[in-house]
């Protein structure tokens, strides 16, 4: 068996640890880690987190829920958007280019385990984003001018939400 990179965290508490809005990102697997293949995470959602917007990016995403529920808002080939509540133990495979967001509609705290394939994008997207969030709540425009220089593509709300 081959041994981890030296800088591969072997706990949370060794994790890497981004805040991404109201949302707490610890990075386990970066893509210099693996050769750009994945960018793995685990993801702290409050009550009311989650991206704001339907987008949709290349990469794939799989999504192991360990606590609480998270909803995956799932845009359809006819423009609908499907709602799937996803609960600790059950897992959410996203195919790339498939346009979502995911919210936590709970009361209570989510925590997710997520792997991005190929990562490049998202973990670009994720420390450009938290590094912009330093200076404060950054603007909407900024936000978006963001998501279009990683390649992810912003589509608005969830359809019968404001």
């Amino acid at each position: 068996m081959d041994m981890l990179p030296v800088d591969t965290p072997t706990s949370l508490t060794e994790a890497e640890c981004l805040p991404l809005g109201t949302d707490e990102i610890a990075i386990l697997a970066s893509c210099a880690q693996t050769d750009g293949a994945i960018f793995a995470i685990l993801v702290r959602m409050p009550p009311g987190g989650g991206p704001p917007l339907m987008h949709r990016h290349e990469p794939a995403e799989v999504y192991h829920v360990l606590s609480g529920e998270l909803a995956f808002y799932l845009g359809r080939a006819d423009g609908g958007v499907d709602r799937i509540a996803v609960r600790a133990g059950e897992v959410m495979p996203l195919a790339g280019g498939t346009p979502h967001t995911i919210r936590n509609e709970t009361d209570e705290v989510a925590e997710a385990f997520a792997v991005h394939t190929p990562g490049a994008v998202m973990e670009g997207f994720t420390r450009a984003a938290a590094g912009l969030a330093t200076h404060g709540s950054p603007s909407m425009d900024a936000v978006l001018a963001l998501a279009d220089e990683h390649g992810i593509e912003m589509l608005g709300p969830v359809p019968g939400q404001s």
